[in-house]
């Protein structure tokens, strides 16, 4: 298998490697250890903003992973499409529109809720379009 067919593997594998450790392990660390809850917030916001980035840079190699020769690929594409997209979606919405308002402290609740309920929808997208394209791509090199 060459490395244009590994490139979809290597993007979902650290699309959702990347939002597991973020969101599970980096972000609650700073909580439990930051001198201030401002402190940990602030720094999870930045921690978020890359995330948000990086998931998009992710999904947007698994669009380009998804053809090959300028064609459709549609073996792990056909059923995983629909997730990147709505991982894309959601990573675009976290950044634009329920960050800038947890940034101005607007009904933190609400948003805090909304940012983390798009972040596990992220998580979830990220971790179907992994187990599709690594099962397909196992079965591929066997």
């Amino acid at each position: 298998m060459d490395w244009k067919a590994r490139l979809p593997l290597l993007a979902s594998a650290l699309w959702w490697g990347s939002l597991t450790a973020t969101g599970f392990l980096a972000v609650p660390l700073l909580f439990a250890h930051a001198d201030s809850p401002r402190i940990a917030g602030s720094l999870a916001a930045r921690l978020f903003e890359g995330q948000s980035w990086l998931s998009l840079a992710c999904a947007g190699l698994l669009l380009l992973g998804a053809r090959q020769d300028g064609t459709p690929r549609m073996d792990w594409a056909q059923g995983a499409l629909v997730y990147v997209l709505l991982g894309m979606l959601g990573a675009f919405l976290q950044q634009f529109a329920v960050a800038p308002r947890i940034e101005a402290r607007e009904n933190l609740q609400l948003w805090h809720s909304a940012g983390t309920a798009l972040y596990a929808v992220q998580w979830l997208c990220a971790l179907v379009v992994l187990w599709r394209v690594g099962g397909l791509s196992r079965s591929a090199s066997s």
